[in-house]
């Protein structure tokens, strides 16, 4: 994928890391036709965490809301219609990247400049976090984690940081400066100080 590209963007309030599957409920307009493109094109959208505003256009709202730079290329890889009528989609987190420039296009929908980051070094697990592999061994098994089909290799450590920051509850903002880190080794050793305050 080339470094620069120009994207329609998902504003929501939360965050999807590379690896990482996100389930969605489409009913406006908008995203319905970005869905509908992109199925078409066989192409993704950006996914990004909302900084300040709403991921939903309620009257009075002046133009898209405030969005934070680093977000994650998402590409739909399962959809079906909902009992309450709305499309349901799930989408795979791919690639990072960074919002160089926003606008709006003519039907409302939140559009960018980016730029694609690295991929982050491969990394093996190393012993000294054995023990987050092992919390996230056991978040697996969680009901919510299979439902939504959740796996991870627990020996690599760009996998292991990367599930943990989406399965432990955090909130939004420190699931967002994990993902704007780059490397795996210093990801991890966040969430080991994160796991410990849970622990107390």
């Amino acid at each position: 994928m080339d470094d620069a590209q120009e994207i329609p963007l998902f504003p929501l309030g939360t965050v999807l890391f590379p690896g990482g599957r996100l389930p969605l409920q489409i009913f406006e307009p908008r995203y319905l036709d970005l869905v509908r493109d992109c199925m078409k094109q066989n192409r993704g959208f950006g996914v990004v965490l909302i900084r300040a505003g709403r991921d939903t256009r309620q009257p009075g709202d002046a133009g898209p809301p405030t969005l934070f730079d680093v977000g994650t290329y998402a590409r739909i890889v399962d959809f079906n219609q909902l009992p309450n009528g709305r499309l349901g989609i799930t989408c795979r987190g791919e690639e990072k990247f960074r919002i160089t420039r926003v606008w709006e296009a003519p039907n409302n929908l939140a559009m960018a400049a980016v730029d694609f980051l690295p991929e982050e070094p491969p990394a093996s697990l190393s012993a000294e976090f054995e023990d987050l592999a092992e919390t996230l061994r056991v978040l697996l098994k969680h009901p919510l984690a299979k439902e939504l089909g959740v796996e991870a290799d627990l020996e690599d450590a760009r996998a292991v940081g990367w599930r943990l920051a989406e399965l432990l509850p955090l909130p939004a903002e420190t699931r967002q400066g994990l993902l704007q880190l780059q490397a795996p080794q210093e990801r991890l050793l966040e969430l080991r100080r994160h796991v410990a305050r849970m622990r107390g």
